[in-house]
């Protein structure tokens, strides 16, 4: 069975990632039948070739879960980078958040008895 994963490159510290077409059996960082694209956690770097993709994906190929993400990504054109990530939200935002969601929590509460 084949199947589309990322194959590890860099260093220990500074880690890549090859999206490789890969024999289901071998090693993580063994021999690739092809490689297709290329993410890099770190800089939120992400190259794909969409084509490929479809291609060995016509074929019967599998796609890991963290590739079918970062195609998804790729087919609807999301930046990484764009993504606010709720460890870098400071604790003043997330205290706002909860405000208004318990306040929009208790107005919602007080229109249904009234639609009832």
């Amino acid at each position: 069975m084949v199947r589309i994963r990322l194959k590890r490159t860099g260093t220990r510290n500074a880690v890549c990632f090859r999206v490789v077409v890969m024999d289901q059996r071998s090693s993580r960082d063994g021999k690739a039948i092809e490689e297709v694209g290329f993410y890099n956690p770190r800089s939120k770097e992400e190259k794909i070739d969409l084509a490929r993709i479809d291609y060995w994906a016509g074929v019967g190929a599998e796609l890991s879960e963290t590739v079918k993400d970062i195609v998804d990504r790729a087919r609807t054109g999301v930046v990484l980078k764009d993504r606010v990530r709720p460890a870098n939200i400071s604790k003043k935002a997330k205290a706002k958040a909860a405000a208004e969601a318990e306040a929009k929590a208790a107005a919602e509460a007080a229109e249904a008895p009234a639609e009832a």
